[in-house]
Order: C-alpha cells, then structure tokens, then sequence
C-alpha cells in the first residue's frame, strides 16, 4: 500500500512539476528567490522536450508501481497521463519542440517584466 499511495504522490508531484517548468516564472514577480529554483527546472524541461531525454520521474514512479504489484507504463509521464486528453494521436517530435519553445516563450515573457521590475 505505501508503494502505492509513494506512486501516486509521485504523479501529483510530477504534474505540479510541469506546471512550475512551465508557469513558475510567473512566481518570480512575487517571490524572486524562487529564480534559483525555477530556472535549472525549466532549463531541464526544455531539455527533456528539445533532446527526447527520459524523465528519471516517471521511472520512479514505475519503480513504485512495480513494488506495490501493479503494473507501471512503459511511456513516460506526458504520454500516459496527458497525451490522451490533449494528443489523443501521439506525440510528435515537431509538437515536442513546439512545447519546449511554449516553455521558453511564456518564461522568457515573465523574465523581462521580472528583470524591468528589479532594474525599477
């Protein structure tokens, strides 16, 4: 049973992850402390989409299932818990990049009003 439940906080943490890559440079203009943990975070989610590196995430999560006798996934995080609500098709190399360049966009955006707010 804990290796269940480890699983499943694994996945909530995973998701808010992915969120923090892609939103956390908002937090910024509130708390600019948090510069030092979100941009090694969204330096790694670029990576992952622009370089198709495997998540070590979802291999503890697998890992997890696995020790509690359930069955793990053999695709990463986006492809069993996102892709078939938002790419019921299948991930593509192109729309991979295209999420990493969503992710530099919207956190290169914050990052300037952050920079114009501490030169202010």
């Amino acid at each position: 049973m804990f290796y269940r439940i480890a699983a499943d906080g694994l996945v909530l943490f995973h998701l808010a992850f992915i969120l923090f890559v892609l939103f956390g440079g908002l937090l910024l203009l509130k708390w600019r402390g948090l510069i030092g943990w979100h941009l090694p975070c969204a330096a790694w989610g670029v990576a992952v989409e622009v370089f198709h590196l495997p998540c070590p995430l979802t291999r503890w999560e697998n890992l997890m299932r696995h020790a509690a006798g359930q069955s793990g996934y053999g695709a990463g995080f986006i492809e069993h818990y996102v892709w078939p609500i938002i790419y019921p098709a299948g991930l593509t190399p192109g729309i991979q990049l295209w999420l990493a360049g969503l992710v530099l966009l919207v956190n290169g955006v914050v990052y300037v009003q952050v920079i114009k707010q501490w030169t202010r």
